[in-house]
């Protein structure tokens, strides 16, 4: 089956001895196959790379949800439980299926839940609330996702890392979604003149037609001042909020061998919040780089350092265009291609990434 899936497998390990991470972009290559054929490749591959072992999170990337999670459930239902996320955006390329695979040796994973070394690495998949519109569902997925994390003594202020919100029709919806997250965030103390959280807020869709809003998201617990640092690159780009969204363009989590970076969705802007380059894609993907590598700059971290990518188009028809362009300019990225409206209409594509790269002589414990 390999030969029907494309593999993009990025290892980091420090040192001998040390945690091993692995992270699998896991693309189908053939659209010919039925969506079955498809999971059952992508199956025998997950497992043959993973032994169903050592996971800590996986998402799954389907072209249609509603008809696709069944035989995607039943498929992965049966392995070692994980944190799990599963969203419409359809991989471009034709096929219907991808997925992300975060691996980490050595780790107790239960559920949501894996740690190591005095850490807690919480992954929640799947937030949602079908039961109000787009600004009340993102506020009952927060209120939701607080009490998860008190459940394993952690906060959303204190402790969260990463939000993904995935946004039904984004274009109508996402003012909503700002606003609700604006007012959450502001009920537990996170203002323009604290910090915000880092997030991509993108299309994305689940089975059921009635929920608008849904949203994946990682905590860590155990970390001392000083582990986390947040990435502005303000001579590339606006703070968020002077356009009146609240969320980090990136945040650096230091460990006594590793930091961890988290580039959030990174579009075509400039340092007065204007979007650069309207209509042409591949002109706004050397910007979206260029910012990109400046927020990866603040934390000592280069393109090379990039463990796992996904590029967002808005418009299929971009897609070799855009493809062409990262193959031949930045071959390294390996990213997945995803179709997945930003929530400005003239952002025509938008990257999000996580680094990993070595560090020491820092008093942290390593991960």
């Amino acid at each position: 089956m390999k030969d029907r899936i494309q593999i993009s497998e990025h290892r980091f390990q420090p040192r001998p001895g040390a945690v091993e991470e692995r992270h699998l972009l896991l693309q189908v290559t053939d659209p010919t196959l039925p969506f079955q054929e498809q999971v059952a490749a992508l199956k025998e591959v997950y497992l043959e790379l993973t032994g169903g072992r050592d996971v800590l999170l996986r998402r799954f990337f389907l072209s249609d949800a509603a008809n696709q999670l069944p035989a995607l459930g039943a498929a992965f239902g049966n392995l070692p439980a994980c944190a799990t996320s599963v969203v419409q955006q359809p991989p471009l390329g034709g096929c219907k299926v991808a997925a992300w695979v975060w691996c980490a040796a050595g780790f107790t994973v239960e559920g949501p839940m894996a740690s190591h070394n005095g850490y807690s690495h919480h992954w929640i998949g799947g937030l949602h609330a079908p039961d109000a519109g787009p600004e009340g569902q993102v506020g009952t997925i927060f209120r939701a996702y607080e009490s998860a994390l008190a459940a394993q003594g952690m906060s959303v202020a204190g402790e969260c890392i990463r939000t993904w919100i995935f946004v039904r029709d984004v274009d109508t919806n996402y003012a909503g979604v700002v606003k609700g997250r604006r007012d959450y965030f502001s009920r537990i103390g996170l203002t323009p003149r604290t910090r915000f959280i880092a997030s991509t807020g993108i299309q994305g869709s689940y089975a059921d037609p009635a929920v608008r809003v849904g949203m994946d998201a990682y905590a860590v617990g155990g970390l001392a001042p000083g582990q986390i640092r947040y990435l502005h690159a303000y001579d590339h780009l606006s703070p968020t909020a002077a356009y009146g969204v609240t969320f980090e363009r990136g945040t650096a989590v230091s460990y006594g061998d590793r930091r961890h970076v988290f580039i959030s969705g990174t579009a075509s802007i400039d340092a007065a919040g204007q979007v650069l380059y309207p209509g042409d894609p591949v002109r706004q993907s050397e910007r979206l780089v260029e910012n990109v590598s400046a927020l990866l700059a603040e934390a000592e971290a280069g393109l090379e350092d990039v463990r796992m990518a996904l590029v967002y188009l808005r418009d299929t028809a971009d897609y070799v265009r855009v493809r062409a362009w990262f193959e031949t300019q930045h071959p390294e990225l390996e990213p997945i291609y995803l179709l997945a409206p930003v929530c400005r209409p003239a952002w025509l594509v938008e990257m999000e990434c996580i680094a990993v790269l070595p560090v020491s002589g820092n008093p942290f414990p390593a991960l």
